[in-house]
Formats: C-alpha cells, structure tokens, sequence
C-alpha cells in the first residue's frame, strides 16, 4: 500500500500533468495533461487514504482525550482552589482567634500585675506596721527595764545608805522592826 501511495504522489504532479506541446486544459476536460484536474484527483486519493486509515477518527479521539484531560484539570484545579480558599479561611479563623487570646492572656497579665501590685503594698504597709510595733515594744522594754535598772540601783543604794544611817544609830530591835516594815512595804509595792 505505501509503494502505491508512492507512486500516485509522483505520478499526480503538476509538472508531469503539464502537457509537452503547452496547451493548458480547463478544470472539465478531464485530462493527465490538466494540472487542475491531476491536483483534484490527487487531492481525493490523499482525503480517500486518510479516511481509510482513519486519521479523521484518530485526530477527532486524541482532540477528545485532550479534552477530557484538560476537563479533569480544570476540575482538579477548582477542588484545589476550594481546597486553598477553605484552608486561609481556617488559617484567618485560627489567626484571629490566637489574636483574641492573645488579647485576653495581655489584659488578664496586666490584671494580675495591678492586683500583685496593689498586694505589695499591702504587704509592705503590714511589714512596716509590724517593724513599728516592734520597735515600740522594744524601746518600751528598754525604757521599762532602763527604769527598773534605776530603781534598783535606786533602792540598793537607799538601802546600802539606810543600813550605814541604821546601823550607827539605832538599837537591834530598832532594827529588827525597820525590817519587817521594809519587808511589808517591799511585798506591798510589788503585789
């Protein structure tokens, strides 16, 4: 089949069906001498051989394959898009609700500080308080026992000067009595 097809191209050629003597036929004298009529008879067997072979039929399924192919592309790509458009809407919806908590965890820290603030205060108003108060309490003991210091010293050495006043001048039952009294007045002032 190929070496016919062969031998019809080179047999319908227009210079070949050009006549020798020159004489140009028209397009209904039916005539190897007619460039016209050997092109058409050429064109048929070439359109007659494609469809035999089915080229029409073969280019019309790869033109629909293709078309299928970019139809499950295009389908792909708008499933995708659907894909992406629902991921940044769950991404925008993730970031404001980080933004939100984010938001709430700054106000609440702030709460905190003013309310660990305010405790410290608090704390350190009671801490000086309690620094007051002890500090009174001990200059209070220190002037108590500064007092009783002197009142001892005061009474043993009125004590001391009354023993020397009675031991030079009054008599043993003299002095016997001055001690009891002594000894009464002393559990007397500490009772």
């Amino acid at each position: 089949m190929r070496y016919l097809m062969m031998a019809t191209i080179f047999l319908a050629t227009p210079a070949f069906a050009a006549g020798g003597d020159g004489t140009t036929y028209g397009l209904f004298s039916p005539s190897l001498g007619n460039t016209d009529w050997v092109v058409l008879i050429g064109l048929l067997l070439f359109m007659a051989i494609l469809f035999y072979f089915g080229v029409p039929k073969m280019l019309g399924g790869l033109l629909d394959q293709r078309a299928e192919g970019i139809r499950a592309e295009l389908d792909e790509a708008r499933a995708l898009r659907e894909e992406a458009q629902s991921l940044l809407a769950s991404y925008e919806r993730k970031a404001r609700e980080v933004q939100d908590q984010s938001a709430r965890i700054v106000t609440e820290a702030r709460a905190h500080a003013e309310d660990a603030a305010v405790q410290a205060k608090a704390d350190i108003a009671a801490s000086i308080t309690r620094r007051l108060a002890a500090a009174e309490d001990q200059i209070a003991s220190a002037e108590a026992k500064a007092s009783r210091a002197v009142r001892d010293r005061a009474a043993s050495v009125a004590v001391a000067a009354a023993a020397e006043v009675i031991a030079s001048g009054t008599s043993a039952a003299d002095q016997n009595k001055m001690i009891d009294d002594a000894i009464v007045e002393v559990g007397r002032q500490l009772h």
